[in-house]
């Protein structure tokens, strides 16, 4: 098991990014496959989560905001951010537990991509 991700960057409060998960070991619509954050000296955060069957759950924090989405050809999860506030700033994860439910109690991890939203 295998996530190679990508796209994060420096952005300024406002502005938008699109993190890219690469899946490789096995095949990212058999199971939930979920974005987990964490921000400097805060506990990890599960910000979203993709099912198998393509149903999705977001954190309260960034419900309007971020969206995740899968791309089955590519075998490719994707976070797309938008209007990026400050308290986003972390490194986000691509995770999974190789279960169908969206869970913060992952087994397999990548090594993430940091987010800095700074003016």
């Amino acid at each position: 098991v295998q996530f190679v991700e990508s796209g994060g960057g420096l952005v300024q409060p406002g502005g938008s990014l699109r993190l890219s998960c690469a899946v490789s070991g096995f095949t990212a619509r058999d199971y939930a496959i979920g974005w987990i954050r964490q921000a400097p000296g805060k506990e990890r955060e599960g910000v979203s989560c993709i099912r198998d069957d393509g149903s999705t759950w977001a954190a309260d924090s960034v419900k309007g905001r971020f969206s995740i989405s899968r791309d089955d050809s590519k075998n490719t999860v994707y976070l797309q951010m938008h209007n990026l506030e400050f308290e986003d700033t972390a490194v986000y994860y691509c995770a999974t537990s190789l279960n169908t439910w969206c869970t913060t109690d992952m087994d397999y991890w990548g090594v993430g991509t940091l987010v800095v939203v700074s003016s």
